[in-house]
């Protein structure tokens, strides 16, 4: 089935959210990328615990928090690094397909879009950060409707928007459990399992499995 329209996660699909405390590691101390990867974690998990309680607070408020955990649990890092990070998280390095890909879909007459966990002002600093500005038709975020993935009200952003059917949509995410709750929706799912894991939500299986998004527009 050809796909008119082609819907990107944002953090850990096009943006490697690693790339912040990558480049300020040194000065972050030898727990950097431990710092990273618990940073990450609490930043997702906020969003989820955020979500079940009806209590939403926008994504640059809990990667703020999340930061701040991070810091707590390895007092070895410099929290003197904080501002540095978080100007650093808004314009995040691209994955190096990213743009090439992009434009490829683009070249064959797709509608491209994002949707994000990330608030407004992040996606459009991260967006113009990659050279990615003009791109996409839609950057869309949660913050519409003042709920986290996997809420189907998220997915549901696109097709209403679009006006289209589930089934017309092509949806990439770097993160399984998206993948899952847009399979349960009934988007055709890819999943860019750029770190190798194992698979999981055996029940709701992506489309197909790419370690980068070179390839997606063969499929």
């Amino acid at each position: 089935m050809s796909h008119a329209i082609y819907v990107f996660d944002a953090y850990g699909t096009l943006f490697d959210v690693h790339a912040a405390v990558r480049r300020n590691a040194e000065a972050v101390g030898p727990d950097a990328n431990a710092l990273s990867a618990h940073w990450r974690a609490k930043q997702l998990e906020y969003s989820w615990v955020r979500s079940l309680m009806g209590r939403y607070l926008d994504f640059w408020t809990l990667t703020e928090q999340a930061l701040d955990h991070a810091f707590a649990s390895f007092p070895s890092t410099d929290s003197s690094m904080k501002p540095a990070l978080l100007d650093a998280y808004r314009k995040l390095d691209c994955y190096l397909e990213v743009p090439e890909v992009i434009k490829s879909l683009k070249s064959q007459g797709k509608q491209l879009a994002i949707l994000s966990n990330g608030s407004p002002d992040m996606l459009a600093s991260a967006v113009s950060a990659a050279g990615l500005d003009g791109v996409f038709d839609e950057v869309f975020s949660v913050d519409a409707i003042a709920a986290y993935k996997t809420d189907e009200r998220v997915y549901e952003i696109v097709t209403n928007h679009f006006r289209v059917y589930p089934e017309a949509v092509s949806f990439q995410s770097s993160n399984r459990w998206d993948v899952a709750g847009a399979t349960a929706f009934g988007f055709r799912t890819v999943w860019i399992n750029r770190a190798g894991l194992a698979d999981e939500y055996n029940d709701l299986p992506p489309a197909a499995i790419l370690a980068s998004l070179d390839g997606l527009a063969g499929l």
